[in-house]
C-alpha cells in the first residue's frame, strides 16, 4: 500500500519539476525596500520543495544528509568538486580567446562557401565539446554565431541549432564531459577509460546522423545559402587576446584529463586530481594577473575597451565584431586614436577611485540613504579588481553556480522518493517491462532517459533518478536468477549515457543547464527563440540520434556479451 506520506512526497516532487520548467514568480511587500518579486525557478523550486517536505516529516535529516554525501557510491560532492574544477580551467581557456581564434581559423578555410562554412563549424564545435564539455563551448560558441550571422546577413537559426545539437551530443564521449556522466560511472561503477570506449561509437553514429537530419531540414538557401559575400580572411591572432595563457591553459586541462583517465585504474577519486589542476590554474591566474597589472601589460585589445573594468568577455566580444565587419566589408577596422588608447588602457592608475553616480532615490530624507556609501565603496573595490585580476573577474561570474543548489536538491528529492518506497516501485515496473533483458533494458532505459529529460526538471534529475530504479531493479533479482545482472547494468548506463546527452537535443530549454544558458544568452544578445520553434528544430535530430544511438550500444551489447 502506498501511503499519503508517499503520495505526497511524489506530489511536491512533481511540482517542482514544473517550476522547473515553467518558472515564475511572486510579488512581496518588504519594508523600507517596496514590492520585489520572489522568482520560483530552478534555484529555488527544489530547495522550498525540501523545506516542505521536512516539515511535513515526509523526508528526515538523514535522507538529507544522504543526498550531500551520497549513497550507493554515488558522491555529490564529488561530482561538483570535479565539474566546477573542469569548469575554471575550460572558462578561462575561453577567456584568452583560444575559441574564438578556432572560429576565425575554420572561417578562413570555409571561405565564401555556405555548404563548407556549415560543415567547418559543426566539426569545430563538436571537437571543442568533447574536450571542454558542452557549457564553454555553449557560452563561446553562441555569443560568436550570434555576430557571424549578423555581420553576414544570414538566417541564424540553422547555425544556432546545430551549434546546440553539436555541443551536447559531443559531451557524452568523456565521462568529465557532463555531470550526467560522472552519475552514471559511480553509480553502475563504470571504469572512466571504459566510459569512453563504450561511448565514442554512439557518439560518431549520432553526430554523423544528427548532421544529415540538420542539413535535411535547412537544406534550403534562405537557412543556408550556397554562397556568402566576404572580402578576405579573418585575423586570427586579433582575437587571441592572452596566447601564453592559452598555451598554459591548454596545457594544464590536458594534463588533468590525461591523469584522470590513466588514475581511473587505481578507483581514486576523480575530484582529488581535477582539484588540484584547478588550484594551479588558479594560481598561474592570480600571479599572471597581477604581473601584467605591475608592469603595464594589457591583454591584447584591453585597451580597447570602453572602461578599464569591462568584462574580458565584452573586450573579445567587440574585437570579433570589428573583425567581421572587416571581413565582410574588405574595410579595415578603424583603431582607436593614441589619446583614446592612453586613456581607456590599463596603466598603473587603474586602481584610482571610480567616480560612480549615486542611486536615485526619490527623496534625500530616505531610509536607504545610509546605503550610497556602501555602494560606492563597492564599486571602487569592483573597479581595481577588474582593473587588477581580469580574468578571475571574468571568470567567476561564468561559473554555473546554480548548479550547486540544484544538484544537490535533485540528490535530496530522489533520496525522499527512495525512503518512501517510490524508487522501488519504479524498479518494479522496470523489471516487469523488460525481464532484465539486455535489449527491452537498453530501449526502455534510453527512450525514457531522453522523455524524462524534459519531464523532470533537467538531464541530471533524469540521470539520478535512473541510475537509482536501475540499481534497485538488480539489487532486487533473486540470488538464483539465470539473468546475466552484469550485461543488464552495463547495458542500463550505456543506453543511459546516450540518452542523457542527447535528450538535451529536446523539447523544452530546462532538458539541461546548456540549454537554459544558450536561451539566456540568445534572449541577451536579442535573439527571442520560441519553446515551439526549439522543439521542431529538434525534433528530426532528436529522433534519428535515439534509434542509430541505441541501435548501436544493442550491437555493442551484444558483441561483449
Amino acid at each position: 500500500m502506498v501511503s499519503g506520506s508517499a503520495i505526497a512526497t511524489l506530489v511536491v516532487f512533481i511540482l517542482s519539476i514544473i517550476c522547473v520548467i515553467y518558472p515564475f514568480s511572486l510579488p512581496i511587500l518588504l519594508p523600507y525596500l517596496g514590492r520585489k518579486r520572489i522568482h520560483i525557478n530552478l534555484t529555488t523550486a527544489p530547495i522550498i520543495a525540501i523545506l516542505v517536505l521536512w516539515a511535513a516529516q515526509c523526508l528526515g535529516a538523514r535522507n538529507i544528509r544522504d543526498g550531500i554525501v551520497g549513497t550507493d557510491g554515488v558522491k555529490p560532492y564529488n561530482i561538483l568538486i570535479l565539474f566546477f574544477s573542469l569548469a575554471y580551467m575550460a572558462i578561462t581557456l575561453d577567456i584568452t580567446g583560444v575559441l574564438q581564434a578556432a572560429a576565425f581559423w575554420v572561417s578562413n578555410k570555409g571561405g565564401n562557401n555556405g555548404w563548407k562554412l556549415f560543415l567547418y563549424f559543426y566539426m569545430m564545435l563538436t571537437a571543442l565539446s568533447v574536450v571542454l564539455g558542452n557549457d564553454p563551448v555553449i557560452l563561446s560558441g553562441t555569443a560568436f554565431l550570434v555576430y557571424y550571422t549578423k555581420v553576414n546577413e544570414l538566417n541564424p537559426i540553422a547555425w544556432l541549432m546545430s551549434e546546440f545539437a553539436a555541443a551536447n551530443t559531443a559531451s557524452m564521449v568523456l565521462f568529465v564531459g557532463n555531470p550526467t556522466n560522472v552519475v552514471i560511472c559511480e553509480g553502475f561503477r563504470v571504469n572512466n577509460a571504459a566510459f569512453t570506449a563504450y561511448t565514442i561509437l554512439p557518439f560518431l553514429a549520432c553526430i554523423i546522423v544528427c548532421f544529415i537530419a540538420l542539413a535535411a531540414q535547412f537544406h534550403k538557401s534562405e537557412y543556408l545559402p550556397r554562397r556568402l559575400n566576404v572580402a578576405g580572411d579573418l585575423d586570427v591572432r586579433a582575437v587571441l587576446l592572452d596566447p601564453r595563457g592559452a598555451w598554459v591553459g591548454s596545457l594544464l586541462l590536458g594534463s588533468c584529463l590525461t591523469v584522470i583517465i590513466i588514475v581511473s585504474f587505481f578507483h581514486v577519486d576523480v575530484w582529488e586530481i581535477s582539484l588540484p589542476f584547478a588550484a594551479a590554474k588558479f594560481f598561474y591566474d592570480v600571479a599572471w594577473d597581477h604581473y601584467r597589472y605591475v608592469h603595464k601589460i594589457p591583454m591584447l585589445g584591453q585597451a580597447r575597451a570602453k572602461k578599464s573594468d569591462e568584462n574580458l568577455s565584452e573586450v573579445g566580444d567587440d574585437i570579433v565584431l570589428r573583425q567581421l565587419r572587416r571581413h565582410r566589408t574588405g574595410i579595415p577596422p578603424e583603431e582607436p586614436s593614441s589619446t583614446n588608447e592612453n586613456q581607456r588602457a590599463v596603466t598603473s592608475d587603474s586602481n584610482a577611485p571610480l567616480q560612480v553616480e549615486r542611486p536615485p532615490f526619490h527623496k534625500t530624507t530616505s531610509p536607504l540613504l545610509f546605503l550610497v556609501k556602501p555602494y560606492v565603496t563597492y564599486q571602487n573595490y569592483k573597479h581595481a579588481f577588474s582593473a587588477h585580476f581580469p580574468t578571475l573577474y571574468t571568470a567567476f561570474p561564468r561559473l554555473p553556480f546554480a548548479l550547486v543548489p540544484f544538484a544537490f536538491s535533485q540528490f535530496i528529492l530522489i533520496e525522499g522518493l527512495a525512503h518512501q518506497g517510490w524508487i522501488d516501485i519504479f524498479a518494479r515496473w522496470l523489471v516487469a517491462a523488460s525481464g532484465r533483458q539486455m535489449y527491452p533494458t537498453i530501449w526502455l532505459v534510453g527512450v525514457l532517459g531522453v522523455v524524462l529529460c524534459n519531464i523532470s526538471g533537467t538531464n541530471i534529475g533524469a540521470t539520478i533518478l535512473l541510475t537509482k530504479v536501475v540499481r534497485a531493479a538488480s539489487i532486487s533479482a533473486p540470488p538464483d536468477t539465470d539473468v546475466n545482472l552484469e550485461a543488464f547494468n552495463r547495458s542500463a548506463a550505456i543506453a543511459l549515457a546516450v540518452s542523457s546527452n542527447i535528450g538535451a537535443v529536446s523539447f523544452t530549454f530546462s532538458a539541461s543547464l546548456a540549454g537554459l544558458l544558450w536561451r539566456q544568452i540568445l534572449n541577451q544578445k536579442g535573439i527571442f527563440i520560441r519553446q515551439r520553434t526549439f522543439a521542431w528544430w529538434n525534433l528530426a535530430p532528436l529522433v534519428v540520434m535515439t534509434g542509430v544511438g541505441l541501435a548501436v550500444v544493442c550491437a555493442e551489447m551484444a558483441v561483449l556479451y
